[in-house]
């Protein structure tokens, strides 16, 4: 890999995806992609950029979903950064009390990076805990870039050691232990996985075809690999999704309340639209 080739796989994916690879990422870029040079036969990269370039005036782009898979991070995990799942419980037996006074309005919530399915399934295990039966009444959407980690997340098949800080008592409600072939491995209950929706979507599509009025938005350990023109743009465009008194939910690194004037903090990596956004200023 030169340092030509590497300049070009970094904007090939920034332009794709808006992810933004430093210098000190080249060892890992080479390992990922050295596998797909070796999927058609290549030895340079050099030849495996013009090949992916070329596909763009073809009809066969198949190439460029596993080009982004291969340089997607998911790291994740069940009930990773639990404050939030505290917060969105809280969040979720106010909208009960809601409903209880006649305000009924149906609840939505988007995970905006989905993975391999666990923060999802997270959420909609609260949900379960919380509104019991009615959580079959919540729209659930989950979506993320990588294809191949929304197969595994539809799969909702897990090793063990993957649901190990997850709880007893959850582990038993939602989860099947596997047997046979499927020994040392966990499948995510049907009750569970039937309350979420998944569906393939790129955060620079210019149109999400979502819809909007969403009462909770989670897009955790996603914007520290965008640069801040996207991060911010991104911003707005949640702002637009988001009902008036609805979360958004960020990672633990992540910090918006000096980049845009759309949300306020209201906890820790928790914002609510800011006041000049609610009042339609």
């Amino acid at each position: 890999m030169t340092d030509d080739d590497f300049e070009r796989i970094a904007r090939l994916i920034y332009q794709r995806a808006g992810i933004v690879l430093a210098r000190h990422k080249r060892e890992m870029v080479y390992s990922r992609l050295s596998r797909r040079l070796r999927v058609h036969g290549l030895t340079r990269f050099h030849d495996y950029l013009t090949m992916l370039e070329a596909s763009l005036s073809r009809s066969d782009h198949d190439e460029w979903p596993a080009f982004i898979n291969a340089l997607t991070t998911n790291l994740t995990a069940f009930f990773r950064e639990p404050h939030h799942f505290v917060m969105l419980e809280n969040f979720l037996r106010e909208r009960l009390q809601r409903q209880a006074t006649g305000q009924r309005a149906p609840l939505r919530i988007w995970c905006a990076a989905a993975s391999t399915g666990e923060e999802p399934y997270s959420i909609a295990m609260v949900l379960r805990e919380v509104l019991g039966a009615a959580a079959n009444q919540v729209e659930l959407i989950a979506t993320d870039i990588d294809t191949d980690a929304l197969r595994e997340a539809e799969l909702g098949i897990y090793p063990f050691e993957r649901i190990a800080k997850l709880g007893e008592q959850r582990c038993k409600r939602f989860m099947l232990r596997g047997s046979g072939s499927r020994q040392g491995q966990v499948r995510v209950r049907p009750e569970i996985k039937q309350l979420v929706r998944y569906r393939h979507l790129n955060l620079l599509d210019s149109h999400w075809d979502l819809g909007s009025g969403f009462d909770v938005i989670f897009c955790r350990n996603v914007m520290i690999y965008f640069d801040k023109q996207t991060q911010s743009r991104l911003l707005d465009r949640f702002a637009l999704m988001l009902k008036p008194d609805g979360l958004l939910f960020a990672g633990h690194s992540e910090n918006f309340s000096w980049l845009n004037d759309a949300f306020t903090l209201r906890g820790q990596t928790v914002y609510t639209l800011s006041r000049r956004r609610t009042e339609g200023a």
